[in-house]
């Protein structure tokens, strides 16, 4: 029986959660108020994960496809299910589109996507073929390392004559317009909001109790540490470049050298956005498939797999036709049209039904 441990799963939470948000620069729009946007971001955040959890107490031992079958019934309950698994789909096509413009972009310009795509997708599939354990364990192996990672660009920005404290400078000079429309809806619901799938595996959870501890911790990590590079790219790129370009960290890590002798320290970062969001569509599409099997009472995992791993990479090779539409989709369209109703609306709906039924069912 499959059994993760407390740290193994902070693990897997924190780096799920900062996937592809550290390269492209989190809030960007909210421009020198960019950390401050991710500080309140993860504060709300944490309580709407939170809430999901309050559901897992609910309803100990099922998931997420099965928390709806369960308060609203068949007819009604497995219908709604089948969105998520969908959207999980769908989500790690967008993984699998960042990578479509980005790697050729850095690191293999003159590598057809194809192969690019085609080997990336191999290679998940044989990762998911291993099961859920693997895929924790290989979190638990990679936090340290990333994260040793991230303290030492810190330090050698900071160590830096590049970095200036003056372009965070006013606080908050264009008020808390700009600040909200950076934090909602886009950026609650892409960092956070996502962390519902892992509501199909927090069953596999060693000791239950620890869940909503290892939740606010994560979050918490995960706010902090996006806040500081967004801070750092504010400092030593300043607000203008920080807002237009794309990828502001891989610009942040160029202004990097090491005694004149390593440079161009960008191709770093992208190596480990790579590892990271290849764990990132890794988590979509297990829980995809996990979900797949619990809906349809299927006995093996291989046909799942196949068929989602075919999907992802059709979707994610013919998802858009350049990165500023896939930008524009991402931040304006998808939020509205499918992470409000399915992260924030039918949890709640759900949350206030499981708990009406709770009451009234211990006052009976």
């Amino acid at each position: 029986m499959v059994r993760v441990s407390g740290y193994q799963l902070f693990a897997t939470t924190v780096l799920f959660q900062l996937g592809t948000t550290v390269i492209f620069g989190f809030a960007s729009p909210a421009g020198r108020d960019a950390w401050i946007a991710m500080l309140l971001s993860a504060f709300i955040g944490m309580f709407m994960i939170l809430g999901y959890t309050a559901l897992m107490n609910m309803m100990p031992g099922l998931s997420l496809v099965e928390w709806f079958p369960k308060q609203f019934g068949p007819w009604l309950g497995i219908p709604i299910a089948w969105f998520y698994p969908l959207l999980f789909i769908y989500d790690a096509g967008r993984g699998i589109s960042d990578l479509k413009e980005l790697v050729p972009l850095t690191l293999l310009p003159g590598t057809p996507t194809w192969v690019i795509l085609g080997s990336m997708m191999l290679v998940i599939m044989y990762f998911l073929s291993s099961g859920v354990e693997v895929i924790f364990r290989f979190a638990g192996l990679l936090f340290p390392i990333i994260f040793f990672l991230f303290v030492a660009e810190i330090l050698l920005l900071l160590g830096s004559r590049n970095v200036h404290f003056d372009n965070l400078q006013p606080l908050l000079g264009e008020g808390w317009g700009r600040v909200w429309k950076a934090v909602w809806p886009f950026g609650i619901l892409q960092t956070f909001g996502e962390t519902i799938e892992f509501a199909m595996l927090w069953s596999f959870l060693r000791k239950p109790g620890q869940l909503a501890g290892i939740n606010i911790i994560a979050v918490l990590v995960t706010g902090v540490t996006i806040a500081v590079f967004d801070m750092l790219a504010i400092m030593v790129l300043g607000e203008g470049v920080f807002q237009r370009n794309i990828y502001p960290l891989l610009v942040l890590l160029r202004q990097l050298s090491i005694s004149d002798f390593l440079d161009n320290l960008d191709a770093l970062g992208v190596m480990y956005f790579m590892t990271t969001i290849f764990l990132k569509i890794s988590l979509h599409l297990i829980t995809a498939v996990l979900a797949i099997q619990k809906l349809t009472s299927a006995k093996s995992l291989r046909l799942p797999i196949l068929i989602v791993t075919v999907t992802t990479l059709w979707i994610g090779s013919n998802m858009a036709r350049n990165v500023t539409d896939h930008i524009f989709v991402g931040t304006r369209i998808l939020p509205y049209n499918l992470w409000i109703p399915l992260f924030i609306v039918i949890p709640a709906i759900l949350l206030m039904v499981a708990w009406i039924r709770k009451k009234a069912g211990t006052a009976l």
